[in-house]
């Protein structure tokens, strides 16, 4: 039975290499039931799309009309009072209906990402030293996670939390509620004071985190602590892996739906203490290697008087979910190893699920952000292809057209480079999402706050710029959230966790 294990990870540590793992080509295949998904949420919006024009003819219409024309059409429905009758509950009607179906504007009035002191800083070799002390990794695993640290992209600045990085580890319950009260009420405390807001006035809490979820619950902890209200809508979202942060906004947004005037607070974080892995599975080693600490919190509102005020405006969620799919839902997976301890284990199939995620995503969310151009284009050669089977290579948009700004969750630096070929994204494109995974390494849901809070202390934010923000995870999930930026930002005003340090960035990279 030892002998067997023990093949089985050779095998696995042959076969998990990530440099070596590819995401499927998204120019292979690209499925038609995708993309009239995408369309339609498009033609969804059609009504509005046809009252516009008819509402310019009509205007341009009335302007033609003299004072004498308007006194003619009063003194004819003067004696037509059921055609005035008919008339004004028309207009009644059609002004109710817009109104009612409209959807309310989102805003982020402004985000904080959580930044820990210098003292849980952990080098690549202090990782190697901690757990080589803790006497739990064989030697052979300990190289196995040497090597992984070696391609991760990772870089030498990265935190833990004390009950890791100090000396003896101590992942315990205790700790873990720690951990999360200092990255959770770090980032509010801030969002709260840049925004000045005050917690009382909080309508909608949602709090994201996959793998530690004690009872009371997070969102439960931030309710106490800051002695929010008694009617606060309060949600914790668990086991939703990496792409729960755009879940969570998602989730924010439709409660703003039907809440008028009110405030959404969303925090996104992942808790390290209790999700340490201490066994051999090589499998379950390669998060250890991965996963860091940190956290963001997120203040929303849809009051229009906000406006002046946000920074952006949510334009468009689309979410994607693979979980029929067994391999995909198997593919980030926690459960136990032989020897009964706990962890996620990665499949080598992971790779090909995520890209596979993400191609669907895409898909769904070209119609709504695509110039008609690109569309025209990737729709006819599609139907070439798919109707008339012609042999032509697949049409990839160029999103370059549709966003300024790219954040890509920072799962691994084979996942971006992947993404940056098949996207055909420059490395400038690339590079919060490349130096997020330096500095911070991969935050989890919380990853695409310091991906644009980098972009913001480069001063590369200005007013109409659209941002997309993707992340995948457990489940297997892929989300994607459009934000409109409302101001240029000023750096020189702002407080995030780049602003001390961006003058080192970009920087060059294992």
């Amino acid at each position: 039975m030892e002998e067997q294990n023990n093949q089985k990870q050779n095998l696995y540590s042959r076969s998990i290499s990530f440099d070596r793992k590819k995401l499927p080509n998204f120019l292979i295949s690209v499925k038609l039931k995708y993309v009239k998904l995408g369309y339609h949420y498009l033609i969804s919006n059609a009504m509005y799309l046809i009252l516009i024009p008819l509402l310019g003819v009509s205007l341009t219409h009335l302007s033609t009309f003299s004072i004498n024309d308007l006194i003619q059409l009063h003194e004819n429905l003067k004696f037509n009072f059921v055609l005035m009758t008919l008339c004004s509950s028309l207009i009644v009607f059609l002004a109710t209906l817009f109104f009612m179906s409209r959807p309310r504007d989102v805003y982020l009035i402004d985000f904080a990402c959580y930044k820990p002191p210098q003292e849980l800083s952990c080098t690549k070799e202090t990782f190697v030293e901690r757990s080589i002390i803790t006497k739990a990794f064989t030697e052979e695993n300990i190289l196995f996670q040497k090597k992984i640290l070696e391609r991760s992209g990772l870089g030498q600045k990265t935190y833990f939390p004390p009950s890791i990085i100090r000396f003896p580890p101590n992942p315990c319950m205790d700790e873990a509620r720690k951990e999360a009260e200092e990255v959770m009420f770090g980032a509010i405390d801030e969002a709260l004071e840049k925004t000045g807001v005050k917690a009382k006035d909080i309508g909608i809490l949602v709090v994201n985190c996959s793998l530690f979820n004690p009872t009371p619950s997070l969102s439960a902890m931030i309710v106490n602590h800051y002695k929010l209200r008694g009617n606060v809508l309060s949600y914790n979202l668990g086991g939703m892996g990496c792409s729960a942060g755009v879940i969570s906004i998602d989730l924010a947004k439709q409660l703003l739906q039907v809440h008028p005037n009110s405030y959404a607070l969303v925090v996104s974080m992942e808790n390290i203490t209790l999700n340490w892995y201490m066994g051999n599975n090589k499998s379950m080693l390669v998060s250890n290697c991965l996963f860091r600490m940190g956290g963001a919190a997120i203040l929303l509102s849809n009051k229009s008087a906000d406006r002046r005020r946000a920074k952006y405006q949510l334009v468009h969620t689309v979410r994607t979910h693979k979980g029929a799919d067994d391999k995909s839902y198997h593919c980030a997976f926690q459960e136990e190893d032989d020897t009964k301890i706990i962890g996620v284990s990665l499949s080598k199939d992971l790779m090909a699920v995520a890209g596979e995620a993400l191609k669907t995503n895409i898909t769904t969310l070209g119609p709504l952000v695509l110039p008609m151009s690109e569309q025209l284009i990737f729709f006819a050669t599609l139907i070439a292809r798919k109707i008339f089977k012609m042999k032509m290579k697949p049409y990839i948009p160029n999103f370059k057209l549709a966003f300024e700004h790219f954040c890509i969750h920072s799962g691994g630096k084979a996942v971006l480079d992947e993404i940056e070929k098949n996207l055909e994204l420059s490395e400038w494109y690339m590079e919060p999402s490349r130096m997020t995974l330096y500095r911070f390494g991969n935050l989890s849901s919380s990853s695409l706050w310091y991906e644009l809070a980098y972009s913001e202390a480069k001063g590369r934010i200005k007013k109409g710029d659209r941002t997309w923000q993707i992340a995948f995870g457990s489940g297997f999930k892929c989300n994607s959230a459009v934000w409109k930026a409302l101001k240029t930002i000023n750096p020189a005003k702002e407080k995030n966790p780049w602003i001390d340090e961006i003058h080192e960035f970009p920087c060059s990279y294992a």
